[in-house]
């Protein structure tokens, strides 16, 4: 029977959950919806339209590293109050454009604001007042922002609808001041200041060595950025993978809709599972899955059967492995570190994910979905012997710090 979660616990969900939505959705979110309206306005094709979120990703990416070292230095809850402000910058910059230049300006502040304010600060937040207690509950809040898409395309469609795209960024801007920055400095409880919580903070779970340390976080990035890209690549043209399998459209859309509520499922298992879930152990289960979808795809392409299971495998085993990149640093390094450690990570992984969508969509265009089904298996298992190689280096660790308690205990009994 999962533990209650305390009140403060409740108010950290609570605001964090709010204001990942309105920021998912106000910034990458937003092109599903205005996208297509904005490209004719501007006279910019689509493709220069929708290459503003790989400009935002790869800004976010950039950022990545300074926002680890504010993060350390300020405390999450000043830097994702910084991030409300230049993500209502950038949105109001993006409610001026006119041409492709200021258009691409404006996706580099909101990116800037993004690796300030999206996932890994707001994780870090959570660390900050749960300490190595948060997995629960940043696997809780990722219940949440997963629905930032769907909460907010109707909402960004009847504003379009009402006043026009323009005048929808500068409420988006206004959802930014008015909502997320008063919530990030006044809704969030203080971090934990105990004694004990502190030195609680300090330790690390695994003890090794610097060069180790590097290795693991070699393999950590490796995994993690693999899989994103995996993840994030297969996401706008799963619906065109499925159709060229075999799926007809009906049936593809029905089964590209599943696959959200099974991501969304398989959170909420990792959720039950609370502090007793391992994140190395979920990554490695979660990737073997997503192994398995791709190769089953691959080998018995076209029935109706094969395609729902490979939506099966997929959907879950890209749900699980989105909680296990948020968590795996909590595995290697103490709460203390988790911030820096979590925006150090958001470099490789913003750089995949901005180049993915375009590595997919040409892979399906160009060669179709058997190239694409086998770059997704191939890039899967390279992932999968990332992770088992950081699963055998913190095995050895431990093994190694246990030593000295079994030569202890032998000196004890030859004493005897």
């Amino acid at each position: 029977m999962p533990r209650i979660l305390p009140l403060r616990s409740i108010r950290t969900i609570a605001v964090l959950a709010v204001t990942q939505i309105i920021s998912w959705g106000t910034s990458f979110d937003m092109l599903g919806v205005l996208g297509r309206v904005m490209g004719p306005d501007l006279g910019l094709p689509n493709e220069v339209i929708f290459f503003g979120l790989s400009i935002m990703m790869l800004a976010s990416a950039l950022a990545g590293p300074a926002t680890g070292r504010l993060l350390r230095r300020h405390g999450a809850a000043r830097v994702l109050a910084a991030a409300s402000v230049i993500l209502a910058a950038g949105l109001l910059l993006l409610s001026t454009v006119h041409g492709p230049l200021l258009y691409a300006a404006a996706w580099v502040v909101i990116g800037i604001g993004g690796a300030l304010g999206l996932s890994a600060p707001a994780y870090t937040a959570v660390i900050e007042r749960e300490g190595m207690n948060g997995k629960r509950v940043i696997a809780i809040l990722m219940l949440f922002t997963g629905l930032s898409a769907t909460v907010f395309w109707p909402v960004l469609t009847l504003l379009d609808g009402l006043v026009g795209w323009r005048a929808t960024f500068v409420i988006c801007a206004g959802l930014q001041l008015l909502v997320c920055l008063p919530l990030y400095l006044f809704g969030l409880p203080k971090p934990s200041e105990s004694l004990e919580q502190a030195k609680a903070a300090e330790i690390e779970p695994v003890t090794m060595s610097e060069p180790e340390r590097r290795r693991a976080f070699f393999y950590m990035a490796a995994a993690t950025s693999l899989s994103s890209f995996v993840s994030f690549g297969l996401a706008p043209s799963l619906i065109a993978l499925l159709r060229q399998s075999g799926a007809s459209p009906a049936l593809a859309l029905q089964l590209g809709s599943a696959r959200g509520a099974l991501g969304v499922t398989a959170r909420f298992v990792d959720t039950v599972l609370g502090r007793r879930g391992n994140a190395i152990l979920t990554s490695t289960i979660g990737t073997a899955l997503t192994l398995a979808s791709f190769l089953l795809a691959a080998s018995f392409s076209g029935s109706p059967p094969m395609l729902v299971a490979f939506i099966v495998l997929y959907g879950f085993g890209t749900g699980v492995v989105a909680v296990a990149r948020a968590l795996l640093p909590l595995s290697l390094f103490s709460a203390r570190d988790y911030g820096l450690q979590a925006a150090r990570l958001s470099l490789p992984q913003n750089l995949a994910n901005a180049t993915a969508p375009v590595v997919f969509t040409a892979l399906l265009d160009r060669v179709g979905a058997t190239a694409a089904l086998g770059v997704g298996a191939l890039l899967s298992a390279i992932s999968l012997g990332c992770i088992l190689m950081l699963l055998g280096l913190v095995r050895r660790a431990n093994r190694r710090s246990a030593e000295p308690y079994s030569v202890t205990a032998r000196s004890l009994t030859s004493a005897r």
